[in-house]
Formats: structure tokens, C-alpha cells, sequence
């Protein structure tokens, strides 16, 4: 069972004496606790047999790796109102598939978590990081 505060949270009676276990969705303020109930219940729930429609499916997650965010995703049409999806992905080379979407979570990271790519910064290839850089100039997401 999950208890959700409302406002300012729950008296601390309750938490004292009766709450086993607190869970944080992040540092921010909702006006209760139903919606991070919600995702709680949404983000364990994919973990369970039969939720996701392939069982692969929650193998490649945003957060398999934690300290990258995800490359790009591309559905059909490959011609969506003049974008086009990149032509590495269209191209059958698995490994060049593989190249581009690590280099392209190498660019995510370093742009939209600066505090992450750092932590890796050491990890990563000359060749990698001239890569990034030479996507970053680009305009195909």
C-alpha cells in the first residue's frame, strides 16, 4: 500500500510509527503524492512479465546504462513533413548503428547533463569526442 501526502506531506506520527519505507520520484514539489504514486507504479510495473509487449523491450532502457542518457528514436514515415530519418539507421550496419547511437547518448549526455558526461569524461576515445563534436554541428534529431 502506498500513503500520499498532500502538501506538505504526511504527519510525522504516521511516518514514525507506521510507514516502513519512503520513495522519492526527485527533487521537486507536487501538490500530493498521487502522481509520483502513479509513476512508482508505472516505472515497476514495467518489470513484470507480460506489462511490456517483448520481453527485450526493458533490456535497452533509457537508464541501462545510468550514466548516459538515450540516443535518438526514429519511427516510420522515414519522411516526416521534410526530416528524414538519419541514413546510418537505415543503413542494415548493425555496428555503425551501434557507433552512432553511443556517440549520439555521449551528445545527449553532454549537453543536457553536463554533470554526467564529466564523471565519464575520461572513458571516452579522442575519436569519440570528435564525433560528438562533429554531431553537435549537425542537424539530423
Amino acid at each position: 500500500m502506498m500513503l500520499c501526502g498532500h502538501y506538505e506531506g504526511v504527519d510525522e506520527r504516521v511516518l514514525s510509527h507506521y510507514i516502513d519505507e519512503e520513495i522519492s520520484i526527485g527533487d521537486f514539489v507536487l501538490t500530493g503524492g498521487e502522481l509520483g504514486a502513479l509513476v512508482v507504479l508505472d516505472a515497476l510495473s514495467r518489470l513484470l512479465p507480460g506489462v511490456l509487449g517483448n520481453v527485450d523491450s526493458a533490456k535497452n532502457e533509457s537508464f541501462s546504462d545510468p550514466r548516459l542518457l538515450e540516443h535518438p528514436h526514429y519511427t516510420r514515415p522515414f519522411d516526416f513533413r521534410g526530416h528524414l530519418v538519419p541514413e546510418v539507421l537505415r543503413s542494415g550496419d548493425h555496428q555503425r548503428i551501434e557507433t552512432w547511437r553511443y556517440r549520439k547518448s555521449l551528445l545527449r549526455t553532454k549537453t543536457n547533463r553536463p554533470d554526467l558526461f564529466e564523471a565519464i569524461r575520461p572513458e571516452i576515445s579522442e575519436v569519440d569526442l570528435v564525433a560528438i563534436a562533429e554531431m553537435a554541428s549537425e542537424n539530423d534529431d
